[in-house]
């Protein structure tokens, strides 16, 4: 896949589908915008493309980020998309509807068709919306499809949605609307130790500001590592039974069966289910039981059988 971070010509010199949006977690209802974009483009010879922007990490996004850059370009490479723009916010926020289709759609992707939401917007201070966008580009000869809201039990899927799934511990819920399991790939860092010390060695996986937590508690999750995957026992919060200060959540896995010095790199680690809410142990016996018995869990689940026997690996 083809990124630019700069508004600059793309190397789609046969013309391109592009499909229109910010795609915050690129859900089902995003996906469905940028698959028709796909599917077009390999029925017409096209190249498959995105305009998407991107916020400073010092934004605070609504709710939180609910997933990194580099994730994100994983999850629209593997949906097909070939050439991909996401200038800075900054860089064309103050474009006009019609500098917007000039500049960007005819400009940078020769675009001969567009693929957008029913709420999507464009422009300085949000002045076009899908009409505009129909107006504009029938003007020049590019065709503008709209494609209907995704719904989950009965409401359209959004970014809010899933961040409230999240926020609660529904992780079904979650992943149903992703169409994919939840994911972090934060670097690993040092922790106090303590785990291995008690005899289950754990990952520790800092949360950067600006990212959506997920509800503290202990989780059935899924770590890649080296191509490998394994099953996981998860806690994310602030370590009550060892850390009396409630502050600085932290997200340590358990990982049966593996060895090695994973400091310093960025393990894939995906949510599957959500088992207990965070508390605080009387004894560092029970602690040890309890990481254990998640342990046991997440085995359960994943052996066959189970019922994330069928997770294909990514």
């Amino acid at each position: 896949m083809q990124i630019s971070d700069r508004v600059q010509s793309l190397d789609c010199p046969q013309g391109s589908a592009v499909a229109l949006g910010f795609f915050d977690g690129v859900h089902i209802g995003h996906q469905s915008v940028i698959k028709a974009a796909v599917d077009c483009a390999r029925a017409e010879g096209l190249a498959a493309g995105v305009f998407t922007f991107r916020l400073p990490l010092s934004h605070q996004l609504k709710g939180g980020r609910l997933e990194t850059e580099a994730d994100k370009h994983r999850v629209m490479a593997d949906l097909g998309v070939q050439v991909y723009l996401e200038p800075p916010f900054e860089e064309v926020c103050g474009q006009s509807p019609e500098e917007f289709v000039d500049q960007i759609l005819v400009g940078v992707f020769r675009a001969k068709a567009v693929f957008c939401g029913d709420n999507f917007t464009f422009g300085k201070k949000a002045a076009g919306n899908v009409e505009t966008l129909r107006t504009l580009c029938g003007q020049r000869g590019i065709r503008v499809v709209q494609v209907e809201m995704a719904q989950w039990q009965g409401k359209s899927v959004s970014s809010t949605r899933i961040r409230a799934a999240l926020e609660a511990g529904d992780i079904t819920a979650a992943n149903t609307m992703l169409g994919r399991p939840y994911r972090i790939d934060f670097p690993v860092r040092r922790g106090q130790g303590l785990g291995h010390t008690l005899g289950f060695p754990t990952i520790n996986q800092v949360f950067p500001e600006g990212f959506i937590q997920p509800r503290f508690g202990i989780y059935i999750t899924r770590v890649q590592i080296g191509g490998t995957w394994y099953a996981g026992a998860t806690g994310l919060g602030t370590r009550p039974t060892v850390n009396s200060s409630g502050q600085n959540p932290t997200c340590e896995t358990f990982i049966p069966g593996f060895t090695g010095d994973l400091y310093g790199a960025q393990p894939v680690l995906e949510f599957y289910e959500y088992l207990a809410p965070s508390r605080k142990f009387d004894t560092l016996e029970e602690l040890t039981a309890c990481v254990q018995d998640a342990a046991a869990k997440a085995a359960a689940y994943f052996a066959p059988g189970g019922a994330g026997s069928a997770v294909e690996a990514r």
